[in-house]
């Protein structure tokens, strides 16, 4: 990765702002007063002062934030946005498509899906003070891109962004990054949690964000993930051996000094916080997690589907299937086209309460 920067190459490169929302050569920064939404505070100023900083999404509109014609990648994505963010969803449409390959509400796209701030200091994704959303996903496409921004709230929202990326020749081999959304609340009684299903095309799995929250006293993570590959059908391939440790942690992320509380952490590839700290093992406790398959992408031939349990503990030793309420968001790149996903539910049914 870090080789390349030393490389020259033909790449040129192109960011998309509310100050140069075309990402045209040469053409930022050129609002007038009058025009641009910070207008006011620039009018002893004039042209180029920071003149149209951010958008105004209205109530139950969709805004395009980037819409590229030709060949090239996303490189990095930085947004801040206002309102809740279960009500503005982002999706990504590559090369023309219909379907989108990325639809997830903007704080679950980015890691914090209870819709409160956390630190997340990843290779892939970073938030940052005070609701910084950043992505490092690699993005390639050989086309266009086209990136909406959907306010599903009763309010107007205010969103200040900046999408930067590359005018490049995209490898014949790359595949195309896609980034899907799922709720359960609350899962069903000895159901199974699914992360991702009804993918068609060749690809690579490369990282799941969870939000879980525990309906339950007691341990919640005792359940298994599920990589069902190919031609899988009853049984996977690869078969996690509990939640925590799928997350990389151990030991029910437990403090190991205290066994007290639960103990965040953010690296690189992985992560946990609890959205509460003040004690470990209460019931309508919240948590996130990430883990991102980069030194370790799970690759697939034509389709591959993914699961999760919900496991506690109840009297005699044994097992408790939960009934938690549980959203995800699956990522990967794959060939195109993209199968349509799942409808998402209603801006009411992903609410937090």
């Amino acid at each position: 990765m870090y080789q390349s920067l030393f490389q020259l190459d033909d790449m040129e490169s192109r960011s998309i702002s509310p100050e140069n929302p075309g990402g045209a050569r040469g053409m930022g920064g050129q609002a007038q007063i009058g025009e641009g939404s910070a207008s006011h505070a620039a009018r002893d100023l004039g042209q180029g002062w920071k003149v149209n900083p951010y958008i105004q999404i209205p109530a139950k509109t969709t805004y395009t934030i980037a819409d590229i014609e030709g060949e090239g990648i996303i490189q990095h994505i930085w947004l801040t946005p206002t309102g809740k963010w279960r009500n503005t969803i982002l999706r990504i449409y590559w090369d023309g498509q219909e379907n989108p390959s990325v639809e997830c509400p903007i704080g679950d796209f980015f890691g914090v899906g209870w819709g409160e701030y956390f630190q997340i200091s990843s290779a892939m994704v970073c938030v940052n003070p005070g609701s910084a959303f950043n992505s490092y996903w690699q993005m390639p496409f050989r086309k266009s891109c086209r990136m909406t921004l959907e306010n599903r709230a009763d309010e107007s929202v205010i969103m200040y962004y900046q999408i930067d990326y590359g005018l490049t020749r995209v490898p014949e081999n790359a595949a195309y990054f896609h980034a899907q959304f799922r709720r359960v609340n609350p899962l069903p009684y000895q159901e199974v949690y699914t992360v991702l299903d009804g993918v068609e095309g060749r690809g690579k799995y490369v990282g799941t964000a969870m939000c879980w929250g525990s309906n339950n006293t007691g341990w919640w993570g005792e359940g298994e993930i599920k990589f069902y590959l190919d031609e899988d059908r009853d049984f996977p391939t690869i078969c996690g051996t509990g939640t925590e440790d799928y997350f990389c942690g151990s030991y029910n992320f437990e403090d190991p000094r205290t066994r007290a509380k639960y103990q965040s952490f953010s690296t690189p590839y992985t992560g946990f916080y609890d959205v509460e700290t003040d004690c470990l093992y209460r019931s309508q406790k919240r948590f996130g997690m990430y883990r991102w398959h980069i030194m370790d992408p799970i690759c697939f031939k034509d389709k591959i589907r993914v699961t999760m349990q919900a496991l506690g503990w109840r009297e005699g030793g044994r097992y408790l299937p939960l009934q938690d309420d549980l959203a995800s968001v699956a990522y990967w790149y794959q060939t195109l086209p993209t199968a349509p996903f799942p409808q998402l539910a209603s801006k009411d049914y992903l609410e937090i309460i």
